[in-house]
């Protein structure tokens, strides 16, 4: 009896034990992100928020054509789960950028949006020649002071990129007369809406007919702002820990040429891939700078690479 008693006691104990370790692994922890993760791969119908707005502007839901096209571009942008991660990760380094940028110009915050869907917050390149994360054509660049050659192409500089972005919105919102209009016109041009609207005898965006690509063009930036603004709700799990961050630089003003920015970046500690992943608007990898003009290029603070031996 006594051996059964004391078989028990070890099972039961055992028992414990293994229940112990299990909770253990189970228990939440800075690797799952505090909370047990779910792994929940079903594919559900999302519903339709009913006060959806861009920039104070109210999109119309009660038009199905519009509450479809709103399903749809909440249901591609939700499922599309690696790339909105990643739009996730990227805000947490540009959108600091941007954004005091937009509230100088009185352009409204809902417009940083616009920049994720026409680059994804990269320096992307259009089939059309577009470039950097506002996707600016090189007239348009140039046509509001943006330096474009084969040496220096301003496009690819955030800051002064943005700037050019927020006052062609404003002449966009002085021409057409809505903020929703101005964000269509960023992607057709704004002739382009303005001869439509004329066309089919409407003064509304979620009235016109349009090709695929401005069709869409409103309802893409709207999902991406619901979804980046509710993450949780749209099944996406991080910390903040997780979101790529602004690396602090500094400013060294150069007014000459620089003829090897290899060596120049090697007096800072850094080097020529660091160098012109701070600064991409320098497109080779030398300065001319035959006119003595003055420019300010990034240098990231030493706590952020390793220095160069």
């Amino acid at each position: 009896m006594k051996i059964v008693q004391k078989a028990l006691m070890f099972f039961g104990l055992l028992s414990l034990c293994v229940l112990f370790i299990y909770a253990l692994q189970d228990a939440p922890t800075d690797e799952n992100f505090e909370t047990k993760l779910i792994n929940d791969y079903n594919v559900y119908a999302l519903q339709v928020p009913e006060d959806l707005e861009f920039s104070g502007e109210t999109l119309p839901l009660k038009n199905p054509d519009i509450l479809e096209r709103m399903d749809r571009e909440l249901l591609v942008n939700t499922y599309w789960q690696s790339n909105g991660l990643l739009l996730f990760k990227r805000s947490g380094k540009y959108f600091p950028i941007i954004e005091p940028i937009l509230a100088q110009y009185g352009v409204p915050d809902d417009f940083k949006y616009l920049a994720v869907i026409e680059s994804g917050l990269t320096n992307a390149v259009s089939p059309a020649g577009a470039r950097g994360f506002w996707q600016i054509m090189k007239t348009t660049g140039r046509e509001n002071g943006l330096e474009i050659n084969d040496n220096v192409d301003e496009r690819y500089h955030l800051e002064k990129a943005t700037h050019v972005a927020c006052k062609y919105l404003l002449r966009a919102k002085a021409k057409l007369g809505s903020w929703t209009l101005a964000a269509a016109a960023y992607n057709a041009g704004n002739a382009g809406i303005a001869r439509r609207l004329k066309e089919q005898g409407v003064s509304n965006y979620y009235d016109l007919l349009l090709n695929e690509e401005t069709g869409r063009y409103m309802f893409r930036i709207v999902a991406l702002k619901e979804i980046m603004n509710n993450p949780k709700k749209y099944g996406f799990n991080f910390r903040d820990k997780d979101l790529y961050t602004h690396i602090p630089t500094y400013k060294v003003e150069v007014d000459t040429a620089v003829t090897n920015l290899t060596k120049f970046a090697e007096q800072f500690g850094i080097n020529y891939k660091i160098l012109k992943l701070h600064n991409p608007w320098l497109r080779k990898p030398n300065l001319n700078n035959k006119s003595r003009k003055k420019y300010l290029i990034d240098i990231p603070e030493k706590d952020y690479y390793s220095l160069i031996e």
